[in-house]
């Protein structure tokens, strides 16, 4: 598509979404192979990066933000009504691919989430808040933790078979903008806004230090 290359997605978009990507396979990997120690260091390293998303999502770049791109069931519906009228590309998330990122964004606060109460402290395998809970409780959470992820395998896939529908039958590669942070728009459509560095450093700041007293065992403030 012709018109102006402008930018759409910011980096700590881009960062969040690649890690992601490598993250989720890389847990998988790690609980397959028993490298537990692993799997809870990235599962506390997935979890710091959602809360940051999250954090992102309100104090973010305009195309960051959940405000510009969660939609109520009529405008995602009249979206699905019109997917096969000519309509020029959306700076940002579609209105269906809104509620995506917000599916998965809960699918990961959740998984990694059981995780933390996970394990049997007789295997020396336990989440870091594993002590917080019984024995039994444990036990359900793990088999959830571990259940669980079949769901957020089955996100990801719809996910993706979405992005293949968009190439292949809207002609519209969504993932060169993902890598690049920029598309090109017809006219004089305008790109995202940014903000402040300060915002970036305080939403990262407030992941890090949740992920460390997490891992820490979340003791009393």
């Amino acid at each position: 598509m012709s018109g102006t290359s402008v930018n759409i997605w910011d980096l700590p978009v881009r960062i969040c979404h690649w890690s992601f990507v490598i993250l989720i396979p890389a847990l998988w990997w790690t609980a397959e192979e028993g490298e537990m120690g692993w799997h809870m260091r990235l599962g506390i390293v997935l979890l710091g990066l959602a809360v940051f998303r999250v954090l992102w999502g309100f104090a973010g770049s305009s195309t960051a933000r959940f405000a510009s791109f969660v939609r109520g069931p009529a405008t995602v519906l009249a979206y699905l009504r019109s997917m096969n009228s000519p309509r020029d590309p959306i700076v940002g998330h579609n209105p269906l691919g809104g509620w995506s990122v917000l599916a998965l964004l809960g699918a990961m606060l959740l998984q990694t989430g059981l995780g933390l109460f996970s394990g049997d402290p007789y295997d020396g395998a336990t989440g870091p808040l594993n002590h917080l809970v019984g024995v039994m409780t444990a036990d359900s959470l793990t088999e959830w933790h571990e259940s669980f992820f079949n769901v957020l395998l089955a996100l990801v896939g719809i996910h993706l078979l979405a992005v293949l529908f968009y190439l292949a039958v809207k002609r519209d590669n969504l993932v060169h903008p993902m890598v690049t942070g920029r598309r090109a728009m017809p006219g004089e459509a305008g790109g995202m806004q940014p903000v402040p560095a300060w915002r970036f450093l305080l939403c990262l700041l407030a992941a890090a230090l949740f992920a460390l007293w997490l891992w820490i065992g979340a003791p009393p403030l």
